[in-house]
């Protein structure tokens, strides 16, 4: 059973159903667990051949009405979700410089439904100082205080740090191939396009009433991925940001409708 699975069910018997009643919002549990995990791909960094350190501390920015309503239950759900990070950084072989935590904070200039994820490293023998950053791999983000960021109304990015492009080629050398998994069945996208809708005209049909008939559209083009929304009635939410157009990335969550959608990329 995945992480992210063996989290959310911990959470439905949590406080008597207290979190189902609380999250009725766009902004769902296992969907901030899902940018964790990002963020700890996004900015892990590799000390040795036997360690490859992750941020220990995360702050999850949201509305001030999800805020409000979240807040006093955000010891026990910052304690959950630290303990998936834990479970996933085991999995991984992941590692920390100091103790998992995670924070709720209110972030005004955001709408309902929304959040963004900011992470950095902290060792064990620090407060909440800014720590000097470790080396890190060429390329990546700096692990100590850089903030990560999801796709925002719109396409605009919210935090200050980029996601990275996705590679044409995997670091093997091979070919990236690239499909969506819908209820645990797989989609390859074979085309440079993938239509998505209720209709049966659809690349992909999904049989769900809240989707429109060609709902929205993954794009492969060279060394990126875009998912587009086509018009919807109901729009798209990608990583928990409602958007017209955003960036995917392998893990990248669409949702349309009642229906969550995967984005993988591996070499093949």
């Amino acid at each position: 059973m995945g992480v992210l699975k063996r989290f959310e069910q911990r959470l439905e018997g949590l406080v008597n159903g207290t979190f189902a009643k609380v999250f009725k919002s766009e902004v769902q549990p296992v969907e901030i667990a899902g940018a964790l995990q990002r963020e700890c791909d996004n900015n892990a960094t590799i000390w040795n051949r036997e360690r490859t350190v992750v941020p220990n501390d995360f702050i999850v920015e949201l509305s001030a009405p999800d805020y409000d309503r979240l807040a006093p239950y955000s010891g026990q759900l910052g304690e959950e979700l630290a303990g998936m990070v834990r479970d996933y950084a085991t999995q991984q072989r992941y590692t920390f410089m100091g103790p998992i935590k995670v924070h709720l904070e209110k972030a005004d200039d955001l709408d309902t439904g929304l959040y963004r994820v900011r992470s950095r490293t902290l060792a064990s023998s620090q407060s909440q100082q800014q720590p000097q950053a470790p080396p890190r791999r060429p390329g990546a983000p700096p692990a100590g205080g850089a903030p990560g960021g999801y796709q925002a109304p719109g396409g605009g990015y919210q935090g200050r740090s980029a996601p990275p492009p996705v590679p044409s080629r995997a670091p093997g050398g091979g070919q990236l191939r690239s499909w969506v998994e819908i209820n645990g069945v797989r989609h390859q996208i074979s085309r440079s396009t993938l239509v998505m809708g209720r209709s049966t005209e659809a690349d992909v049909r999904i049989d769900d009433p809240g989707v429109s008939r060609r709902h929205c559209e993954v794009r492969v083009d060279g060394n990126a991925a875009t998912v587009q929304d086509l018009g919807s009635t109901n729009g798209i939410v990608v990583d928990g940001q409602h958007t017209k157009r955003a960036t995917l990335r392998d893990g990248s969550r669409i949702v349309v409708g009642s229906t969550s959608i995967v984005f993988r990329q591996a070499e093949g």
